[in-house]
């Protein structure tokens, strides 16, 4: 009896408390409003989010530059942009002076990031900022590297969101490329304008390839055809890179990034596609899997926003604070390794590192992934 006395209690004021909320709404349609405003915003962020989703799983259909709006999901064929003339560098030139010293900075980039790694080969990666707080401005700067000056794009939001593989030297690119030994290493690549020389600046998302021959296989077949000599033979620094087609996208202010995604994807005997979301839009540039082979080795995802080419920093403000998740798909959903100090490309940007936890994926269909936060 005292237990079914209970239950009729709590029933009864469950029900004062549904008949009072019904009141309120009937007698306020200001509060109705609200409410049913909140529920149709949650509604509509959470359909988005689906979208970006759906969208990165669903590759364009061919090599080149393609745009899809929310909600559609077909991916239709643009013109490219011009060719990018971008060129990144590694974190090997900022790591180490022509003495040999090191010089990892305090700040992240230039070798000084966390990088997520999968235990099998990974297939997708997708950086974004879940959080950001007391950005107001950034700028893109030269700053001291390996001895001399970065020479990147630099001004009032000049910055690149990158999405880095590891160095590799065990691609079938290497005997593709008739070469002995080499190293391999791909960017993904948002730049906020491509090439200096472009007035006005036309920012675009594309890939980025590189290839780091050893010194006696550059001296017998110098730099795969079609690609860049990037080399510097008095620092015994023998590399070559090529870019894909970039597809032109809006340009966005750097207070903006909480608003933007960009991802990298693999497909042995298909196409590599970067995606760069921006709000409902969404944008991609794919080339052959075949050019650096990197659906055969991929296990590490380093994502930032640093400088604009060129060994450059984006600067932030005082007081700026960005949380970083990179999520990651390797066919399970296993938690990653968050490995700090692993970081690949030479630019940099003036936050320093907070510490970085690994999640797990879920039954919901959220990705392994980790994540950090970066402020100064």
């Amino acid at each position: 009896m005292p237990s079914r006395m209970r239950f009729r209690v709590r029933h009864l004021a469950l029900a004062a408390t549904v008949s009072g909320l019904l009141t309120a709404a009937t007698a306020s349609p200001t509060v109705a409003a609200t409410s049913t405003n909140n529920v149709n915003a949650w509604a509509a962020k959470a359909s988005l989010a689906r979208w970006h989703e759906t969208i990165k799983h669903l590759p364009p259909p061919a090599e080149g530059c393609f745009h899809a709006a929310y909600p559609s999901v077909i991916w239709r064929k643009i013109g490219c942009g011009a060719k990018p003339t971008y060129r990144s560098t590694t974190r090997w030139k900022r790591v180490y002076t022509a003495d040999g010293m090191k010089m990892i900075p305090d700040t992240a980039g230039g070798g000084n990031d966390y990088a997520a790694q999968t235990a099998n080969t990974t297939i997708s990666a997708v950086g974004s900022f879940p959080q950001v707080q007391g950005v107001t401005s950034e700028s893109g700067v030269n700053v001291p590297f390996g001895g001399s000056e970065s020479n990147g794009i630099i001004g009032l939001n000049q910055y690149t969101l990158q999405l880095n593989t590891d160095i590799n030297a065990s691609s079938a690119a290497c005997a593709n490329f008739g070469y002995q030994s080499c190293q391999v290493w791909v960017q993904f690549i948002y730049s906020t304008n491509n090439n200096g020389n472009i007035t006005p600046a036309q920012p675009q998302v594309f890939i980025q390839n590189w290839v780091f021959p050893s010194q006696n296989d550059y001296a017998a077949s110098g730099c795969p055809n079609g690609w860049i000599d990037a080399s510097n033979a008095n620092a015994g620094q023998y590399q070559c890179f090529v870019n894909s087609q970039g597809t032109n996208v809006p340009a966005v202010d750097a207070t903006q990034l909480g608003s933007l995604k960009l991802s990298g994807t693999s497909s042995a005997n298909g196409n590599d596609t970067a995606t760069f979301t921006y709000g409902t839009d969404a944008y991609s540039a794919s080339e052959p899997d075949s050019t650096n082979d990197l659906s055969a080795w991929w296990s590490q995802s380093e994502f930032n926003v640093v400088g604009n080419a060129g060994g450059s920093e984006a600067q932030f403000n005082s007081g700026s604070s960005i949380t970083v998740n990179v999520a990651v798909e390797d066919g399970t959903t296993n938690a990653p390794s968050c490995l700090s100090s692993a970081g690949t490309t030479g630019e940099t940007n003036n936050l320093s590192l907070g510490s970085c936890a690994a999640s797990q994926g879920s039954s919901d269909g959220t990705a392994p992934s980790i994540q950090f936060t970066e402020s100064n």
